[in-house]
């Protein structure tokens, strides 16, 4: 008989497998390619394009789409074993360059890091050593946030890690990276943030000044009004 944490670990690689059939496909996670458009995640995803969120504009298009997978298989009342309970699709100028990837309690529980290495070592192969690369890489916000990173994959061009969050119960959270890419969008994020930091002071200027101006038409609009129906 099998036992029941090897028949969850068994479970979480298929799931994670999907359509992939080759290993150590690092631009790719599920059905998902970094590089790829928000309509073609759209497509994939089945998500409506109002879901997705413009970040920044300027100097380039940041956009995210957070995305639930369907709690149920499609066409039955039968509960789904997908361990993903979200996943964060993050864009540069409409490429995709970062996948965030949150594993559900329901999905992982009882499991430890070195069950999910595996699973993941299943798709991407055997994990790599802390390189001086990625010691010296200053991380991302997202990955700041995300806990300890448990395990590694990627080459030069892609990044996969495997966080852990025990502030609570143990979370897992895997992040696919397009380095590359990942880099001008970081810059230009930092240059989005300078600009509305320099531009702040102007904004607010024009915010008080629009509401002074509908507070005014406002009054007149009600003095206008009562003026017709009042009587002394």
């Amino acid at each position: 008989m099998m036992h029941p944490r090897t028949l969850a670990i068994g479970l979480f690689g298929l799931v994670l497998l999907g359509q992939r059939v080759d290993a150590q496909e690092f631009s790719r996670y599920r059905t998902f390619d970094l590089g790829g458009s928000v309509a073609s995640v759209l497509t994939s995803t089945g998500a409506a394009a109002s879901e997705v969120k413009t970040v920044h504009e300027r100097p380039a298009v940041l956009q995210d789409l957070e995305w639930r997978p369907a709690r149920w298989i499609a066409g039955t009342a039968t509960p789904s074993t997908d361990p993903v309970e979200q996943m964060v699709f993050s864009f540069y100028k409409d490429q995709l360059f970062r996948i965030v990837v949150d594993y559900g309690h329901d999905g992982t529980e009882g499991m430890k890091d070195t069950d999910l290495i595996e699973a993941i070592s299943a798709i991407y192969g055997t994990p790599l050593a802390k390189s001086p690369r990625a010691a010296s890489r200053a991380p991302s916000e997202v990955e700041a946030d995300s806990g300890a990173p448990v395990g590694r994959w990627g080459d030069a061009e892609h990044s996969i890690v495997l966080y852990r969050n025990s502030s609570y119960r143990p979370a897992w959270r895997l992040i696919v990276t397009a380095l590359r890419i990942e880099g001008l969008a970081r810059t230009a994020e930092a240059q989005a943030r300078r600009l509305d930091d320099r531009e702040a002071p102007q904004r607010d200027i024009a915010r008080q000044k629009k509401e002074q101006s509908d507070g005014r038409a406002a009054a007149e609009k009600a003095r206008v009004s009562n003026k017709k129906v009042f009587k002394a």
